[in-house]
C-alpha cells in the first residue's frame, strides 16, 4: 500500500514537472464554413497543424521552456497569442466576426495582444483601402499621372504609418515583454527603420533563444547595415564602353545610385524624373550613377540612349546575380539610395516629388 501511495505521489510529481516544460494551445471555431485545419506559426515557421473536431474545437501541446509568440492560422485569418510553459492558452473565434474580435484566456500576454489587435486591423484597412482607390483612380492614366498619383497616395500611406508607428511604440512602452515586442515586430522597415534599430538595441539581451525574436534581431543587423547614416557599401562596375567606376570616385558631391534596368517598366517611368532632377541640380554637387541589373548590353545601352541619360551609367550584366543585389539587398527595382558627400547613405528609394523636394532642402 506505501509503495503504490509513493509511485502515486511521484507519478504526480512528474507529471507537474513535465507540465512546466510545455503549454497547451486549444479552443474553438465558430462558423468554421469549410475550414477544417487549425495551424500553428513561430514566426513564418509552421509548427504543427491539426484537424477541428466534430464540435470545432482543436489542441496543440508543445514543449518548451519559455514563452513563445505564436499565431493560429484559420483559414484567412490569424490570431496571434504568447504562451509559456505551463500555461493553457484557450482561444474562442468566429470565422465570421471580425480578426479582432476573439476570445482568449489562461494567459496575460496573450490578452495584451488582443488589446493591440483593433490597432493593427486599423492599419491593414487603410492600406487596403488606399490601395485599392489607388487602382481604381489609375485608370486611363498616363505614366507621369500615375507617379503623381502614387506620390500622392504615399503621402497618405506614410501619415497612417506614422500614426500606427506612434501606437506601437507606446504598447511597446507599457508591456516590456513579448506582448511589447509583438507589436514592434509589426513596424514597416520603409517608415520606421530608426525605430525598428533602436528597439532592436533596447533588446539585445531579452528573449534569448527565442526564434522568432533571433530571426528579428538577425533581420535588424542586416537592416542597420543599409541604414540611413551607415557607410554605403563600396562597389565597381564597367560602362558600356568598359571604363571601370567605383562608388568610392563619388565622394565630394549628392549621388543618386539608382539600380535599374532597361526591362523594368516602373524604373523607366522614373527616368523623365531622375533627368529632370539631375539637369536641375548637377551644378550644385549632385550627380547619378546608373546602375543596371540588366544580362544583355543591347538593350541596356538602348534604353540609356532612349531615356537620354546623361549620367555614368555602370553594370556587371549579371543581372539578379549582381554583386550589388546582395550588398543593397535589392528584392525588387527601382531601389535607389542617396549617398553624401562623406560616402554614407543619407536617403533612400525617393521617387517623383519626393526627390525634388530632398535636393531642394539639401542643396539649395
Amino acid at each position: 500500500m506505501k509503495r503504490s501511495l509513493f509511485a502515486a505521489v511521484l507519478s504526480l510529481i512528474m507529471m507537474a514537472c513535465s507540465n512546466k516544460e510545455e503549454y497547451t494551445v486549444s479552443g474553438q471555431i465558430e462558423n468554421p464554413g469549410n475550414i477544417k485545419v487549425v495551424s500553428l506559426y513561430e514566426g513564418d515557421r509552421k509548427l504543427d497543424s491539426v484537424y477541428l473536431n466534430e464540435s470545432h474545437k482543436f489542441s496543440f501541446v508543445r514543449p518548451s521552456t519559455q514563452a513563445r509568440l505564436l499565431s493560429l492560422e484559420v483559414g484567412k485569418k490569424r490570431y496571434y497569442i504568447i504562451a509559456q510553459p505551463g500555461e493553457e492558452v484557450i482561444l474562442k473565434a468566429d470565422l465570421q466576426k471580425e480578426p479582432y474580435e476573439y476570445e482568449v484566456s489562461g494567459s496575460d500576454l496573450s490578452a495584451a495582444i488582443k488589446e493591440f489587435a483593433p490597432v493593427r486591423i486599423r492599419r491593414d484597412v487603410i492600406q487596403d483601402s488606399l490601395q485599392n482607390e489607388f487602382a481604381k483612380r489609375t485608370d486611363n492614366l498616363n505614366a507621369e499621372q500615375i507617379e503623381s498619383l502614387r506620390g500622392e497616395y504615399m503621402t497618405k500611406f506614410k501619415a497612417a504609418l506614422h500614426y500606427y508607428n506612434d501606437q506601437a511604440i507606446a504598447f511597446k512602452n507599457k508591456h516590456r515583454d513579448l506582448a511589447g515586442f509583438y507589436a514592434m515586430s509589426t513596424l514597416d522597415p520603409e517608415v520606421a527603420e530608426a525605430e525598428i534599430i533602436a528597439y532592436a538595441d533596447e533588446i539585445k539581451d531579452d528573449f534569448k533563444d527565442n526564434g522568432y525574436v533571433d530571426q528579428f534581431k538577425q533581420e535588424t543587423a542586416k537592416l542597420k547595415v543599409l541604414a540611413v547614416g551607415q557607410p554605403a557599401p563600396l562597389f565597381e562596375a564597367y560602362t558600356p564602353q568598359n571604363k571601370l567606376v567605383k562608388l568610392s570616385d563619388y565622394k565630394g558631391k549628392y549621388t543618386l545610385v539608382d539600380f535599374w534596368a532597361s526591362w523594368c517598366a516602373p524604373c523607366r517611368q522614373e527616368n523623365p524624373n531622375i533627368v529632370k532632377q539631375y539637369h536641375a541640380f548637377k551644378g550644385k554637387g549632385f550627380d547619378v550613377l546608373g546602375v543596371s541589373l540588366d544580362n544583355n548590353p543591347g538593350p541596356w545601352m538602348r534604353a540609356i540612349a532612349d531615356d537620354k541619360l546623361e549620367w555614368t551609367n555602370i553594370s556587371d550584366l549579371q543581372a539578379w546575380g549582381s554583386e550589388v543585389v546582395g550588398l543593397y539587398r535589392i528584392k525588387a527595382i527601382p531601389t535607389s539610395y542617396i549617398v553624401d558627400p562623406e560616402g554614407k547613405i543619407a536617403a533612400k528609394n525617393l521617387r517623383g516629388k519626393d526627390l525634388e523636394e530632398f535636393l531642394k532642402k539639401t542643396l539649395n
